[in-house]
C-alpha cells in the first residue's frame, strides 16, 4: 500500500527542515523497519511537504511508531519544524482509505508505444 500526506512548515524552517533530513537517526530508520514501512519520500514545495509511505497496513504501522521511543524522540524534535499535518480524516485508518492507486504514467505508456 502507498500512502499520501501532506504536511506544513513552520515559517522559515524550510532549510532547516531539509538539514535535518539529510540524515536522519539510525534507531529512527530501525523504528520504520520495524513498524512495516518499506519506503517513505518526501517532496518540499515552499513550506508544504508531501509523503508517500509504503507499508503493507499504514494504521498498524503509525500505532506502532505512536508507541516507539525513537520515534517520540524525532517527533519531538522534528514539531519545532513541522507546523502541522493535514487531516486525513482523523485517525491513520481513515488515511488508508486515501492509499494511492496508481492511473496513469506517461514512460508506462510511451515504453508500451514504442516499436520493440
Amino acid at each position: 500500500m502507498r500512502v499520501a500526506l501532506h504536511s506544513v512548515l513552520r515559517e522559515g524552517q524550510e532549510s532547516g527542515y531539509e538539514q535535518v533530513h539529510a540524515t536522519v537517526p539510525e534507531d529512527l530508520l530501525a523504528a520504520l523497519r520495524r513498524a512495516g514501512i518499506t519506503n517513505w519520500r518526501i517532496w518540499r514545495s515552499g513550506r508544504h511537504l508531501f509523503h508517500l509511505v509504503d507499508c503493507e497496513d499504514f494504521a498498524a504501522a503509525m500505532a506502532a511508531l505512536d508507541e516507539d521511543p525513537a520515534n517520540q524522540r524525532w517527533q519531538e524534535f522534528i514539531g519545532a519544524y513541522v507546523d502541522h499535518f493535514e487531516d486525513t480524516g482523523g485517525s491513520p485508518a481513515e488515511a488508508e482509505r486515501m492509499a494511492l492507486g496508481e492511473v496513469w504514467e506517461l514512460r508506462a505508456q510511451a515504453g508500451a508505444a514504442e516499436p520493440g
